[in-house]
């Protein structure tokens, strides 16, 4: 196999590569394909590396700012490692009132990260979101599919300590 600009790849990298090469074998070349193509190769990777984002470019006879352009615009794509545990905090109004802004602090205290910031360990990731659809439940978070409602401060550390 090669790359960027006939450049033999290692082995390693042929093994980094080979899951992409088969997501990409599986469609033609048409701009149509690109999201679903992101889409399999982030479900693969964890993420759309920069590298990964170029050989997508390449195949589809792309430009890699056209690549950029979709991966920015949707929020569903990410540029970098996410953590094991994404961790969401509802900032809806339900949530705000009830004190869901010093949840989110005792989060950020407690993981050492802001919203939007993965942990070095790459556990949790941090996201805040506009609603949950929980509002009985407020101030709510989700970590990954659990729900965790009627929240204080006091209650972060332990919870977060389920997920370590």
């Amino acid at each position: 196999m090669e790359c960027c600009g006939g450049n033999k790849l290692t082995e390693k990298q042929e093994k980094y590569y080979a899951p992409l090469q088969k997501i990409l074998a599986r469609y033609e070349k048409k701009e149509r394909y690109l999201i679903p193509v992101l889409q399999e190769a982030q479900e693969e990777y964890g993420y759309l590396p920069e590298e990964i984002l170029t050989n997508i470019a390449s195949s589809l006879d792309l430009s890699l700012s056209q690549v950029y352009g979709v991966v920015t615009f949707y929020t569903q794509f990410h540029q970098e490692p996410r953590g094991k545990n994404i961790v969401r905090v509802c900032m809806g109004t339900a949530c705000h009132v009830r004190g869901g802004d010093k949840v989110l602090t005792a989060i950020k205290d407690e993981l050492g990260i802001e919203s939007g910031e993965t942990t070095k360990d790459l556990n949790f990731t941090l996201e805040t979101v506009a609603c949950i659809g929980a509002c009985g439940l407020a101030p709510v978070i989700m970590i990954n599919d659990s729900t965790h409602g009627r929240l204080t401060p006091e209650k972060v550390p332990e919870i977060l300590s389920e997920f370590k």
